[in-house]
């Protein structure tokens, strides 16, 4: 079988199913990506070809649709990488794209009878999801109108897919319901033989040892920003820290903009909130770690008294279900699709987005009981190895879907399961 994946970030979510892949007897495996985001996946049988970074759109082209121009000159980048491949006589089975950038636009113009499964990470949408979520930030009209267009190229691309799969079934669901019939759900999966509890880390800080015993709250995010709730974190830390004299607030991420409009005057978002609240805190007791390597983010959620964890409704982040796997007790937003995930006093705790008094109250509870929420850090952990674990469930399921679809045939779908409800701790 010959499989292709497509990715601007690659490996992004294929990490694990590409190697797999390529690890199978009589599997082809190729990838196609921006040529600056190649080589980090190093696997002597994935072998990567990559495109040149495109130019962004013209100056005088409607802010509608600039992205969607950006979209079509990178697949028009792919495209070319494909026609070289299919002049070289490659034909692959089944295309493993992510879309969201626009590579997928034109793969059935050069492979008409290859497969395409997409990755159907998020459809944006005018209401009930990230866009006029936040009042902090007004949604105004030409946003609004801006959010239609800006899917149009998401649309011309799963139009032409035979099936997509998206990690959440809230992800699932974001998409226009004609297509929702022929979106999988399969989460991108938890090595949860890598990430897992140890009562026995220990966390380096400025000569410092911290361990267990200490009172560590965690916060982490690619970039400290608006749509991962960093402003709302910030604002309910001098009360976190007013309850909590011993406590230590770890904060792990860039200051760069994954998502959403960019910080005003050339600031970032991680020192505007900062610059907000500083005079109020004990400064000592906040560390800006940055990014950090990925066993470091282990060791650091391995000793984690309590992670926090907000989102806009969007894309799920990975860190959040590594910190359940890490037998982490989290508290996260009561927004979706967190709570698809976590259910209030079982696995894990949730409160309003919006409120910083619960938030810090909430802390203050959960660090007050930790001995008493030692089963929550415990059903937490069930829950990935039950529904997020790589190897028994995740990486099973995608690679069968592959398989499927390399045969020619179509998966059956289970039912979504219903919403939990939010309860009081």
């Amino acid at each position: 079988m010959k499989t292709l994946f497509i990715h601007q970030n690659f490996p992004g979510q294929y990490k694990h199913i590409a190697p797999a892949l390529a690890d199978m007897p009589g599997n082809e495996v190729l990838a196609i990506g921006e040529e600056g985001h190649l080589g980090r996946l190093r696997h002597p049988k994935v072998r990567e070809i990559g495109y040149p970074e495109p130019r962004g759109a013209g100056e005088k082209t409607h802010f509608y649709v600039r992205r969607l121009e950006t979209a079509v000159r990178r697949g028009q980048a792919t495209a070319r990488r494909c026609f070289d491949l299919q002049a070289k006589g490659y034909r692959p089975d089944v295309i493993c794209c992510h879309p969201g950038w626009g590579d997928g636009l034109f793969l059935r113009d050069v492979w008409p009878d290859a497969r395409l499964l997409y990755f159907c990470e998020f459809y944006y949408n005018s209401k009930g999801g990230d866009s006029g979520f936040d009042p902090e930030f007004p949604y105004e009209m030409n946003s609004r109108l801006a959010t239609r267009i800006r899917n149009s190229h998401l649309l011309l691309s799963v139009e032409t897919c035979d099936w997509g799969v998206a990690p959440t079934h809230w992800q699932q669901a974001s998409f226009p319901k004609v297509f929702q019939d022929k979106i999988s759900v399969i989460f991108d999966g938890v090595d949860t033989e890598v990430v897992k509890p140890d009562p026995e880390a220990v966390f380096e800080l400025d000569g410092r040892r911290l361990t267990r015993d200490d009172e560590i709250v965690t916060f982490v995010n690619r970039n400290l920003e608006p749509y991962r709730g960093y402003h709302v974190f910030m604002r309910a830390l001098p009360e976190i820290l007013r309850r909590r004299p011993k406590a230590e607030v770890l904060i792990v991420g860039g200051r760069d903009v994954s998502y959403g409009p960019a910080a005003p005057d050339g600031k970032s978002y991680a020192d505007i909130y900062w610059d907000e609240i500083k005079d109020q805190v004990d400064a000592s007791r906040v560390h800006f770690l940055g990014r950090i390597p990925y066993p470091t983010f282990l060791k650091l959620i391995q000793v984690s008294s309590l992670h926090v964890y907000l989102t806009y409704p969007f894309v799920l982040s990975w860190s959040m279900i590594e910190a359940l796997s890490a037998g982490c007790l989290v508290l996260g937003s009561a927004t979706p699709p967190v709570e698809e995930v976590i259910r209030d006093g079982e696995n894990g705790l949730l409160f309003d987005f919006f409120d910083t008094r619960q938030l810090a109250m909430r802390v203050d509870e959960a660090l007050s009981n930790l001995e008493r929420l030692q089963p929550l850090r415990e059903a937490a952990r069930r829950t990935v190895l039950e529904r997020y674990d790589l190897r028994r469930i995740c990486l099973p399921k995608q690679l069968e879907l592959v398989r499927c679809l390399a045969e020619g045939r179509l998966p059956d779908e289970a039912p979504a399961p219903p919403r939990p409800a939010v309860s009081a701790l």
